[in-house]
């Protein structure tokens, strides 16, 4: 039994973030300021796009760059009922209606199969919106494809995805804008923070002026030496920008990248070679293929019910007295009762997400995990499944 509790996540924070925080209370400047503008042309480098914009949350990200691709009341954004509650809300906020896409049960992204006839069933579709599900890529050659020959943009939900690779392309250079997330569980943080990302210059003027009460741009300079006091509102826009304080963890985060990338990776093939060994009472998630790479923001293991006597939620139980945190992801949008009532979804509707939902427990994966941290999950996982296999 270990000693203490370990939590689900943790932020990873070392004296290079706290040193660049000082930097900027001592600069005087703590709001949107140089340190925005120099987080967002290292993240811009590091992804190999050429435009990015510094948001406060990805939820603000996602929401700016539907505005920005111009979606309005009445149109229809294709996504999948397995993600978090902004990528749902965001397109409430324009009028538009969600229209879901069950899942490939197998990596829990968007069934690409089921994405075509999706499409011709909706009468204003204006955007396809997939989530790259606990860091592994959804099939976006075929889901570009669809949205090119029908003429809809491509908003990519890359808030568990960074860094991360499809077919030797980084995400954030594919669609038409890519939203991260910063989220102090995220595999780089901020606190709270976001980024939009795109190689459409349009867009991204948009989405800066949107982020910043429809503003005309450069507004922050209004109150340096060489700025000017004057300014016209645009648009009605919205108070989404980062503060330099927010972008000096996200600099200091940003160095430190791939070292956590290689930790996560290094927790992530630890668990798989172990669980291989209880492969039949629980699923271990699907690496990425070949000239691909897995962000591993999450571990999902689905439970295998059948051959256990116990279901998901009590063997989370266990692991709780076992002193392991976990969490689910996620509730899909179309069980929650909003969506239950003003569309009518039932639990049916997207089988595959209701029954991976049903079986799924994420699995502590952080940089400040010890040996014996990975250590007391595999043993907690396994022995909870010995004890109570059929």
């Amino acid at each position: 039994m270990r000693e203490y509790f370990l939590p689900f996540s943790a932020p990873t924070i070392g004296d290079d973030e706290i040193a660049e925080v000082v930097d900027t209370l001592q600069s005087g400047w703590l709001t949107t300021g140089p340190k925005v503008k120099r987080f967002e042309e290292q993240f811009a480098s590091y992804v190999g796009c050429r435009h990015a914009v510094a948001v406060n949350s990805c939820t603000a990200a996602l929401h700016l760059a539907l505005e920005a691709i111009g979606v309005r009341a009445g149109d229809e954004v294709i996504t999948t009922p397995m993600t978090f509650a902004a990528t749902g809300e965001v397109i409430h906020y324009l009028g538009a209606k969600p229209d879901f896409v069950d899942i490939d049960p197998a990596t829990m992204n968007l069934d690409v199969s089921l994405l075509e006839a999706a499409v011709k069933r909706c009468s204003r579709p204006k955007a396809i919106l997939p989530v790259h599900m606990a860091g592994l890529a959804c099939e976006m050659d075929e889901i570009l494809a669809i949205a090119r020959a029908r003429g809809l943009k491509v908003i990519e939900d890359a808030a568990h995805t960074f860094p991360t690779l499809y077919k030797g392309r980084m995400i954030g250079t594919i669609g038409d804008v890519t939203c991260f997330s910063f989220y102090s569980t995220k595999t780089i943080t901020t606190g709270e923070g976001g980024m939009a990302v795109t190689g459409d210059e349009a867009l991204a003027e948009r989405m800066r002026v949107m982020s910043l009460h429809g503003i005309s741009k450069n507004a922050w300079t209004r109150y340096t030496a060489s700025g000017s006091w004057f300014y016209e509102i645009l648009a009605p826009g919205f108070k989404y920008n980062l503060t330099d304080l927010a972008a000096s963890l996200g600099i200091a985060q940003l160095k430190r990248a791939d070292e956590f990338h290689l930790k996560r990776q290094a927790i992530a093939r630890r668990y798989s070679a172990a669980f291989s060994a209880i492969s039949e009472f629980i699923e271990i998630p699907a690496d990425a293929p070949s000239g691909s790479l897995h962000s591993w923001h999450l571990y999902i293991i689905k439970v295998n019910s059948g051959r256990l006597k116990i279901g998901r939620d009590q063997f989370i139980e266990e692991l709780k007295e076992a002193k392991i945190g976990t969490s689910v992801h996620f509730i899909p949008l179309h069980l929650h009762p909003y969506y239950r009532e003003v569309y009518g979804y039932k639990p049916e509707d997207f089988p595959n997400a209701t029954a991976t939902y049903q079986r799924a427990i994420s699995l502590p994966i952080y940089p400040k995990m010890t040996e014996a941290d990975v250590d007391s999950v595999i043993e907690s996982v396994s022995s909870i499944c010995h004890k109570h296999a059929k």
